[in-house]
């Protein structure tokens, strides 16, 4: 029997983001990608199970078919749209050059097109309060 996986989807049909991930003040969304990939793959062999002793049984039964497709539906959705928010993550720009207006990527250190530093250098007497020795 499958495990459940609480708030992927509602008896609407609608995807919910489990309350684990909404009270987590930090997201790590690689873990629960990972979480999703195993519980998307753990529901398409308990559905491939399914439909297997169904058919060694010669009674097919459609509905329950349907409703573990619509779970497996679901959580791959779910899964779908974590994995476009990191890509997006990943390519996305985080601002422009303030010299060039160029775009750059979050992980950044410098323009691509003018060479410009993209972070603030800050001397180290501001960060502890003193001079520096």
């Amino acid at each position: 029997m499958a495990r459940t996986f609480p708030g992927i989807a509602k008896s609407n049909g609608a995807v919910e983001t489990p309350e684990e991930f909404i009270d987590d003040p930090v997201v790590d969304i690689q873990r629960q990608r990972d979480q999703l990939h195993s519980r998307v793959a753990e529901l398409q062999w308990d559905l491939g199970g399914l439909v297997y002793e169904m058919a060694v049984r010669d009674r097919i039964r459609v509905d329950v078919l349907v409703k573990q497709a619509a779970e497996l539906q679901d959580a791959d959705a779910l899964l779908s749209e974590i994995e476009r928010i990191m890509k997006l993550e990943q390519t996305s720009t985080a601002g422009v050059c303030k010299s060039c207006n160029a775009p750059h990527s979050s992980g950044a250190g410098f323009c691509w097109q003018c060479g410009q530093p993209i972070l603030r250098q800050v001397e180290t007497a501001s960060i502890f309060g003193g001079t520096p020795e």
